[in-house]
């Protein structure tokens, strides 16, 4: 019962959690999950697919396979350079390797028929040089980059130069958390992954965009009056929309896990794994920079400006002439919920008829 009207009381502003003032644990969390990526990327760094980097990948289809037999099987193929075998669900072997002269990839089938007795027929060979990816490469960086610039002109055109700035610094946060977890897991970075990113990139900015309004909506003309400062208004911004943020987070991220751990996990579906690891962190960061990134930086710079810090002397000094009792539900900013405020002395005023003045003598005839 307590949590059947949640929604509706964080909106009102009669139950508020103070996101804006504990700013410092949230950029706290956030600059030590950035430290765990940067060292990630540092001493693992990203473990790029055959599309990127080139090479040979063999993919074997057999009753029983194991990573060891595949191991052995391209050593027995003289093949001693760095090579990665990994087992997709079940009596599946993919063997990555660099790339390689026609007669190794040759012998390789064939030392792979014999170990795991299959016809070298029904061995599949995917080949991809050098040089295609390094185009994929840079056409995948060109698109991360253009992105970001497209970005960033529609945030400025649509919202204040400072809302656009918070919004890029939060997609950036999600983005490094999110390659930094790649590599700290060490999954293979391909085209899928790529999608991926640009996807969580989307949908982080979506996030950000609706608190936004919602914080251009509070803060309205708000210089004009003395009832509360950007920081509050920012706060019940990210109230009244934490509701629909979790309830949109759940919804998308259910079916992406889903993806990832049934279409991944159990059926083996590599490109499912790629996209889907990529989707399932930036969802959930993407959330999480909405709400603990990007409306408490954007309060911090609005609070620099001399009029903001004005205004937050002026609610200072109304709030201790009033004994410390103003409080933001009491002068509620939104106009579908703060309806028509009577005071008391004009309800008294109201009450005084005719009922109130002094009775009269009867006239005599």
């Amino acid at each position: 019962m307590a949590l059947s009207g949640i929604g509706g009381r964080l909106y009102r502003g009669e139950t508020s959690i103070d996101f804006i003032a504990k700013r410092r644990r949230w950029y706290a969390f956030s600059g030590l999950l950035i430290i765990v990526s940067a060292i990630a990327l540092g001493t693992q760094g990203l473990k790029l697919g055959i599309e990127f980097k080139g090479g040979s990948v063999f993919t074997v289809q057999a009753p029983s396979v194991t990573v060891a037999d595949g191991q052995a099987a391209l050593k027995s193929a003289g093949i001693s350079t760095e090579s990665i075998v990994q087992k997709i669900g079940t009596g599946k072997l993919r063997l990555q390797t660099t790339d390689l002269p026609q007669s190794t990839i040759s012998a390789a089938r064939s030392a792979l028929a014999t170990t795991f007795k299959v016809d070298a027929s029904n061995i599949d060979i995917q080949t991809v040089g050098p040089s295609w990816g390094k185009e994929i490469t840079h056409k995948a960086i060109y698109g991360l980059i253009g992105f970001l610039l497209v970005v960033m002109l529609y945030l400025a055109m649509a919202f204040e130069p400072k809302m656009a700035i918070s919004a890029i610094i939060a997609v950036i946060h999600d983005v490094f958390i999110t390659v930094g977890i790649y590599a700290l897991v060490g999954f293979d970075v391909t085209p899928a992954t790529v999608i991926g990113f640009l996807t969580i990139l989307g949908y982080s900015l979506y996030d950000t965009v609706v608190v936004f309004d919602k914080v251009r909506e509070n803060t309205k003309g708000i210089t004009s009056t003395a009832k509360f400062t950007y920081s509050e208004a920012a706060n019940l911004a990210v109230n009244q929309t934490l509701v629909r943020s979790f309830n949109t987070s759940v919804i998308a991220l259910l079916p992406v896990a889903s993806i990832l751990f049934v279409g991944a996990g159990l059926l083996g579906a590599g490109t499912l794994k790629d996209l889907s690891l990529a989707l399932f962190i930036g969802l959930a960061t993407g959330t999480y920079s909405s709400i603990f990134i990007a409306t408490p930086l954007l309060a911090a710079l609005r609070e620099r400006e001399p009029a903001m810090q004005a205004l937050a002397k002026r609610v200072s000094a109304r709030s201790g002439s009033q004994g410390g009792s103003h409080s933001l539900h009491e002068d509620t900013i939104d106009k579908n919920t703060a309806g028509v405020v009577t005071s008391t002395h004009s309800k008294e005023s109201h009450e005084r008829g005719p009922r109130n003045q002094p009775k009269r003598k009867p006239r005599r005839r």
